[in-house]
């Protein structure tokens, strides 16, 4: 048996353009007397990925970025325009809210064909169908036409009978967003057993903590292309970053040129390296952030810094007015100001280090130089910054008998 179960190779899938009247029967007529059609839209470009035994991958983007397509060619509801993909094992899959279900036919009917589908005969389906039942949960509407049923009911008998199967590869886009909340907490738990067990899961999700809780890796689609693929919480803290930058607000550009400030940013290091490119920094790291600074009069200036989340939320603030300490003279315009931060408390994110000359008289601030951190780590925790704490034993007078 293979240890890997999809294998997608350059995966990619277009559409002919119909916005108006009669483009269906123009696109055909392209393919029919020309053999190919070169007016469509490209929704998927050039994916490809391996998916092995035992792995959950993290499918994550924006609407509209392949993602529900890239599923489909995975399971074979559609049929690639360019690559190929093989599939090892058994699928099962839950990709559009009550796909496959009769909506004139009763829940229990539905189960019955959908069992019929994947193979299971009358024996198997009988001995299962306690189990569907008892996890869909949705009392006498089992009897009931499914077009009478919420969507949130419909997931829930879907995911049932996909749980009763315990498919090789199971492949969910956005189930969790659709069920109540108890529900949700009965899928997860299951899928954890899932793969504690040994299975396969690929899940769609907006929600990046269910991705960091249930999944070890990710993939990033981005208008129709992979962005980042790896390990679960590089790719996510990337993602969710590149969100926070697009919500933050443009920065006005300067009026004057640092040469004509009374007091300028020559240089910014952080860590030792002035490259531009995000410093990457694990959590509980070492900061440290070196500014070169130029004064037009030769007065001392003064200096602060600033942490910001992407979208330029603050985190952290000083300067050398409020920590009583002043930058040192290198040369008669030239001066040199270093801050570090130790054990970083920051949580895994993308942020900005903003360093600003300021007056003598810590007033007037006169320019600001910008550099991206982005730190890494495994921590599902919620905010910006880690507190230190500790979690306290309950006192025996207070414990339940």
């Amino acid at each position: 048996m293979s240890d890997v179960l999809i294998e997608a190779r350059g995966l990619g899938k277009s559409y002919p353009k119909v916005h108006r009247s009669g483009d269906r029967l123009r696109a055909l007529g392209r393919l029919l007397f020309r053999g190919v059609d070169n007016d469509r839209v490209s929704v998927l470009r050039d994916v490809s990925l391996d998916i092995r035994r035992g792995e959950s991958l993290g499918l994550i983007g924006e609407n509209g970025a392949g993602k529900s397509t890239l599923l489909k060619l995975i399971t074979g509801v559609l049929t690639p325009s360019a690559g190929s993909v093989r599939v090892n094992g058994e699928i099962g899959a839950l990709l559009e809210l009550g796909a496959g279900f009769h909506p004139e036919y009763s829940g229990r009917d539905n189960i019955g064909m959908s069992a019929t589908l994947y193979g299971l005969d009358g024996v198997e389906l009988r001995s299962r169908l306690p189990e569907i039942i008892a996890f869909a949960d949705i009392g006498d509407y089992l009897d009931e036409p499914v077009k009478h049923y919420s969507s949130g009911m419909i997931v829930r008998l879907g995911f049932a009978i996909i749980a009763a199967l315990k498919p090789d590869l199971l492949v969910t886009d956005e189930v969790l967003a659709v069920g109540d909340e108890s529900f949700q907490k009965k899928c997860v738990k299951w899928m954890q057993d899932y793969l504690a067990g040994g299975g396969t899961l690929i899940l769609v999700s907006h929600s990046m903590y269910h991705i960091q809780k249930l999944c070890r890796h990710a993939c990033w689609l981005r208008n129709g292309e992979v962005a980042m693929a790896g390990d679960v919480f590089d790719v996510t803290q990337a993602y969710l970053a590149y969100h926070e930058r697009k919500s933050a607000p443009a920065s006005a550009a300067s009026e004057l040129s640092r040469g004509s400030l009374e007091f300028g940013v020559l240089g910014v290091t952080l860590n030792g390296t002035d490259s531009e490119k995000p410093l990457l920094l694990d959590v509980g790291a070492t900061l440290e952030v070196r500014a070169r600074l130029h004064s037009r009069d030769g007065r001392i200036p003064g200096f602060a810094i600033g942490i910001v989340r992407a979208d330029g939320t603050p985190v952290y603030g000083t300067s050398t007015d409020i920590s009583r300490s002043e930058p040192h003279r290198v040369s008669d315009n030239e001066y040199v100001c270093t801050v570090e931060f130790d054990q970083l408390a920051l949580l895994p994110g993308s942020y900005s280090v903003r360093v600003h000359p300021l007056d003598p008289e810590g007033v007037r601030l006169f320019d600001t130089v910008e550099r991206v951190v982005v730190v890494r780590g495994s921590s599902r925790e919620f905010g910006m910054v880690r507190l230190a704490h500790r979690w306290i034993d309950s006192p025996a007078q207070d414990r339940v008998p």
